[in-house]
């Protein structure tokens, strides 16, 4: 059964701390010169890909005692928090424009991009303490796939939009807060637990 609570809540946290990222520039600049339906079924099925990897290697930290998973997603949400609100402006890279435009060289060329470019970011590991916390990979899951392919959405449709309304800065000092609300809230569940 899917918690709907979670999903929320998952899908909140991932979708702010993802909003930043380099990704969703990466997608509006794919946006710009391909297909967008092309180029989402490639990010779309990379980020199904992340989020089922994280997914799984959290619900392999639910085999510890709960104190101690506690603990460790508070330290990670703490350390998450601190990147986001320390890193600094991240270039866009360079993408590698396909030969043409069929469907499956622009779904290819995103496909690759994400795969790479989020291997082990901040919103991976955070779907993977998300899965240990909540010990609900459906749900976690599936607030994460929805978040990432939100984002991803926006980035390829209409980033250029919304960075011109909303700062990068407040959206990050946002996602950052959040996170850090959760760390205090994992850490003091595993000193009172």
């Amino acid at each position: 059964m899917i918690s709907l609570t979670v999903t929320a809540v998952v899908f909140g946290v991932v979708f702010l701390a993802e909003l930043p990222d380099k990704t969703a520039l990466a997608g509006l600049v794919l946006g710009t010169r391909y297909r967008a339906s092309y180029v989402f079924a490639g990010v779309a099925a990379a980020f199904a890909l992340h989020v089922a990897l994280a997914v799984a290697a959290g619900s392999v930290l639910t085999l510890l005692p709960q104190q101690i998973v506690q603990a460790l997603t508070g330290v990670l949400f703490l350390g998450g928090a601190a990147v986001l609100l320390l890193r600094k402006g991240e270039d866009e890279e360079e993408v590698r424009k396909p030969e043409n435009q069929s469907f499956w060289k622009v779904s290819g060329a995103g496909f690759m991009l994400i795969l790479v470019a989020e291997f082990g970011d901040l919103t991976q590991i955070m779907t993977a303490n998300l899965a240990a916390r909540y010990d609900d990979p459906l749900s976690v899951g599936l607030g994460a796939v929805l978040a990432l392919w939100a984002v991803a959405g926006l980035g390829i449709l209409g980033g250029k939009a919304l960075m011109k309304k909303v700062p990068l800065r407040l959206i990050t000092q946002v996602a950052a807060l959040v996170m850090l609300a959760l760390g205090v809230w994992s850490l003091w569940e595993a000193v009172t637990g």
